[in-house]
């Protein structure tokens, strides 16, 4: 055998064992034999086949996706509900093309993008995607042990059956060991892989389910106004400059030298979920894990109207239907309305009720942001926080009624304020259910992802214990109950940049493979195609 034969079959080698599954001829042959009968036998058969795109929902569908949704409708109301849609039509554009792309070669996008692109490039793109499978499991626990405690087992797990820290423990061990065990199903390949695409699809119903029924029950209560949810799929790019109409009265009772401040506030929170909902529909370990996962099921050229009606079907509904549900149950109790207990309902009354524990900080925050507006960052500096705390306290009603409409709200306070209006069964069952579903299809699928990563790191095919060992990284979530709130600012913000700043770069990246010929051969789009993706991608 000469020295060039050895180099072609060392190349081909890892084509060969990327995937375990046994049925890939026989779906093959499906596919080709329903596009020959037309429309209806393939829309079946490709709903069958479906399972990449929903491994993108398990992962989207998290914390992150739970948190902005609810801020979005704390913000903004229902006037963005035409938002997230857009932003995931963007995102799903640039899979699709990456779906395009490694389906036609077969080849592991990494090598591609390190022998056609750049080595820093390529390299890079892992490494950012094996952070945010490190960092982002954090809050995904933290998330789902306090939903376990709080909503779904709070008499046996919560606060007032057992301490803190055995509590936390009990309910985190728990949820690692299903996160671990799903995750490790999928690493068995073949039919492990299609028990965990089965799981995960149970996951993210479940998710859309229990939102769903969230909405509905509001709705038959009266208390959501659907003219105004379909108004708000109409963008209104106003809101680029001024703040919604009903906070815009609210405004008006502030003292004029002090409207700048609260409307400023505003505007820049409106244009930063704008902008980071079109930067992070689509993340930076999502564009690992789909081809990955394509080529784990051993797809080809002929899966390439599957993968985009995978990701249309697996990915865009679910993510548009539970973000959107979210954000209407946001919208209906938090939009224009002082959180309860911290500010009088009238000047000069008197708090009826007590605040929740977790807004206390964040209210006390926005009213000393508005302090050092008045008296200047030089001043502010000199006061101690007793003294920021008594002229905080000083501050006008009408101040203090805007700080209390724009705190931050989570999961928690949003059930509780769903509680009588729904039931208890509704508020904390139903909806605590989508949210430990919304963290454990997140953090399964960053164990996952993370096996991949791994195995790619060290140029080994994706399956054994160098696959389990990648998705037990992740158990370092475990901390997130205990650790999260303090190591939050250390860890997530330089992951966040990383990631978004290789984001782009990892898009053009793909952008040039469409477009080189050399890689893609005669798969390469030309003509009316060509432009159209070109267009689309750009």
């Amino acid at each position: 055998m000469t020295p060039d034969q050895n180099q072609q079959d060392s190349s081909v080698a890892p084509k060969q064992v990327m995937h375990m599954n046994p049925r890939i001829d026989q779906d093959r042959q499906l596919i080709i034999d329903a596009k020959k009968k037309g429309p209806g036998a393939t829309f079946k058969v490709f709903l069958k086949l479906s399972g990449p795109g929903w491994l993108q929902s398990g992962i989207t569908l998290g914390g992150g996706s739970l948190s902005s949704s609810l801020y979005l409708g704390v913000l903004v109301g229902f006037s963005f509900m035409w938002l997230q849609p857009l932003a995931m039509i963007l995102g799903i554009i640039m899979l699709s093309a990456i779906a395009y792309v490694t389906l036609s070669t077969g080849d592991r996008p990494l090598r591609g993008i390190n022998e056609h692109v750049s080595p820093v490039l390529g390299w890079g793109w892992l490494l950012a995607s094996m952070m945010a499978n490190l960092v982002w499991p954090l809050p995904q626990f933290a998330l789902g042990t306090a939903a376990s405690r709080q909503n779904l087992l709070p008499g046996l797990l919560g606060p007032s059956a057992m301490g803190e820290i055995p509590g936390k423990m009990i309910a985190g061990a728990i949820f690692l060991a299903i996160c671990l065990t799903g995750s490790l199903t999928y690493g068995a390949g073949g039919r492990g892989v299609k028990a965990f695409e089965i799981l995960i699809k149970t996951i993210v119903s479940i998710i859309v389910l229990c939102f769903i029924g969230v909405v509905l029950k509001l709705s038959i209560e009266g208390k959501i106004i659907w003219g105004e949810i379909l108004s708000g799929l109409i963008p209104d790019l106003s809101l680029f400059t001024k703040p919604t109409d009903k906070i815009m009265p609210h405004i008006q009772k502030v003292a004029d030298q002090f409207k700048p401040f609260w409307t400023n506030m505003i505007v820049g929170q409106q244009r930063d979920v704008m902008i980071s909902a079109a930067a992070t529909a689509v993340g930076i370990n999502m564009t690992f894990l789909l081809p990955y996962s394509m080529l784990r099921k051993g797809w080809d050229k002929y899966f390439r109207g599957l993968a985009i009606f995978d990701l249309s079907t697996g990915l865009f509904i679910p993510f548009i239907i539970a973000t959107g549900c979210v954000v209407i149950a946001s919208s209906s109790q938090f939009h224009a309305v002082p959180a309860a207990g911290l500010v009088a309902e009238e000047p000069g009354g008197q708090v009826a009720v007590k605040p929740a524990g977790n807004l206390v900080g964040p209210y006390k925050g926005l009213l000393a942001e508005r302090l050092e507006f008045e008296i200047g960052k030089e001043q502010f500096s000199k006061l101690s926080p007793e003294e920021i705390q008594r002229k905080s306290e000083l501050l006008p009603w009408a101040d203090k009624r805007m700080a209390a409409m724009l705190v931050k709200r989570d999961a928690f306070n949003l059930a509780e304020t769903l509680t009588p209006l729904t039931g208890p069964i509704i508020a904390q069952y139903l909806f605590g259910l989508g949210v430990i579903g919304m963290a454990m299809s997140a953090a399964t699928m960053l164990m996952a992802i993370n096996g991949l990563c791994f195995c790619e790191l060290l140029n080994r095919p994706p399956r054994g214990w160098t696959q389990r060992i990648g998705a037990m990284m992740v158990s370092v979530g475990a901390l997130g109950p205990f650790f999260w709130k303090d190591a939050a600012p250390y860890l997530a913000v330089p992951t966040s940049v990383f990631g978004m700043v290789l984001l782009p770069i990892a898009y053009f990246a793909f952008f040039l493979l469409m477009n080189q010929k050399t890689f893609l051969g005669n798969n390469m789009p030309t003509g009316g195609k060509r432009v159209l993706w070109n267009v689309l991608m750009a």
